[in-house]
């Protein structure tokens, strides 16, 4: 899973916050730090819905599990207004990861 692609996506759509991370040469290590807690999130709800419902399909887990991490680290990021207007969502963020995944 490409962690750091899913953060970097998600500081583009907030164009204040990645140009004051860039100006102040903290956007990879701030990169790195979310794309570390998302990952651990991740296999932290993969974990817990695995055992809430044993038997149910991985992938389908997994999907799961990305959701509300991925919901997760956008509520904690600060709220500026992202590129064009658009709110980033939880759809805007799972449709850019359906569209840069491969097929399994």
């Amino acid at each position: 899973m490409q962690y750091k692609t899913i953060v970097l996506q998600l500081l583009e759509d907030r164009p204040e916050l990645h140009e004051q991370l860039r100006s102040s040469r903290q956007l990879l290590s701030t990169l790195e730090r979310l794309a570390k807690e998302l990952k651990t999130s991740h296999e932290g709800w993969k974990d817990q819905i695995s055992q809430a419902r044993p038997g149910s399909e991985p992938s389908q887990i997994a999907s799961e599990a990305l959701e509300i991490a991925l919901q997760e680290l956008v509520d904690r990021l600060p709220t500026a207004s992202p590129q064009n207007g658009d709110d980033l969502s939880l759809d805007s963020a799972m449709a850019f990861l359906r569209a840069h995944t491969p097929p399994a």
